[in-house]
């Protein structure tokens, strides 16, 4: 994949993401706030990796029929998501904490999803937050062929039955870091020098990367296989399941944020010019869900405050449900669109009508 020139309008004549930023700033200001992770956010990150390690101790001790086992592999790909989700982020986001190694430390927990630091900061913190759901540029709906997320993707004939089989295909998101993904995107992302402004030592990365890979099979693999009285195919089952429960939790809220029936897929016109700021484009392309449901905002680490997140990336999760008033406000106040839906239930329907009408082909799916 490459990544043409492509730039974001500059008019915004009635000046809505100034506004919006110093009523931000204020609301952070005037209640002696910072922007960073609170004590919430730290004793949650305790419960999560507690959530995720438990789990793998209790197999390792053998004190459990199979079943269990079995089961407690779902509880660690269920933790993982959690860590994914509520610490992982924020740290690579740099909003975990106002201390830089702290913010390294907690993003590094990226490695017990078998991901990597640098591809998730290129692809998630570049591409998808300045591109979002722009085809060419946003690397999130890039799937390959199996799953057409955008209107000008390619069609294909199986994919008018996506919304049936979709669902099958995102339980294979961390693994397919294991095996593939993250291989690919070292080797594209180093050749089209993305490197946050400073130079990037390219073998330190592709050390760091298979270095990372072998540790977490050397956990997750290899360690259960020497200690458990079980047949090896028995933990790569186990092993599998885990990823399969993660990358289902994964896929499915970060697609209730952009591939929903009312976030729009723009296009820019020829020269590369989008029609609106990056910030209005945030607010087309983006959508919220549950917004009332604290207990589904705790467990995504607030990824169901997309257009907060995506509008304030540097700003720690913990505080979008009370930013959430002040955005929605002064985007209705500009007469511009604020896409939420009332629940997850609601969200997940209308992500799976979307993959329904992208499914049908171009001709119908443009008007979706």
């Amino acid at each position: 994949m490459t990544y043409p020139n492509l730039r974001f309008s500059r008019a915004d004549q009635a000046d809505f993401f100034r506004t919006l930023n110093n009523r931000v700033n204020e609301y952070f200001q005037q209640n002696d706030i910072k922007k960073y992770g609170n004590w919430k956010l730290y004793l949650k990150s305790a419960v999560v990796f507690a959530f995720l390690l438990t789990p793998y101790f209790l197999i390792l001790s053998n004190n459990f029929n199979q079943w269990v086992m079995l089961l407690l592999t779902v509880m660690i790909g269920t933790g993982a998501s959690f860590v994914g989700m509520c610490v992982m982020h924020d740290g690579n986001h740099g909003s975990f904490s106002s201390r830089q190694w702290v913010n390294n430390l907690m993003g590094s927990s990226i490695y017990f999803l078998a991901g990597n630091v640098y591809n998730w900061k290129v692809q998630h913190n570049i591409l998808h937050h300045t591109y979002t759901n722009i085809i060419e540029h946003d690397d999130d709906i890039r799937t390959d062929g199996l799953i057409r997320l955008h209107k000008e993707d390619k069609w294909r004939r199986f994919h008018k039955y996506q919304h049936y089989y979709s669902i099958f295909l995102y339980g294979l998101l961390t693994l397919n870091w294991v095996l593939r993904k993250d291989y690919r995107q070292m080797r594209d992302y180093m050749q089209q020098g993305f490197n946050f402004g400073k130079k990037i030592n390219v073998t330190r990365q592709w050390t760091i990367l298979i270095l990372t890979k072998a540790i977490y099979a050397l956990i997750w693999i290899v360690i259960p296989i020497l200690i458990l009285n079980i047949a090896w195919w028995k933990v790569m089952i186990g092993f599998v399941v885990m990823h399969y429960t993660s990358g289902i939790i994964l896929s499915v809220v970060f697609q209730l944020a952009h591939i929903v029936e009312d976030a729009q897929m723009p296009a820019p016109a020829e020269g590369g010019t989008m029609e609106n700021t990056w910030a209005i484009h945030q607010l087309c392309t983006t959508a919220n869900f549950a917004p009332k449901n604290k207990l589904v905002s705790w467990f995504v680490g607030g990824l169901n405050f997309q257009i907060e997140h995506h509008i304030f990336p540097h700003i720690s999760h913990v505080h979008y449900p009370k930013i959430s008033k002040i955005v929605k406000a002064t985007a209705l106040e500009f007469g511009l669109p604020y896409i939420e839906y009332s629940t997850t239930r609601k969200a997940i329907l209308s992500h799976f009508r979307m993959l329904r009408e992208l499914g049908r082909g171009p001709a119908l799916a443009a008007g979706a």
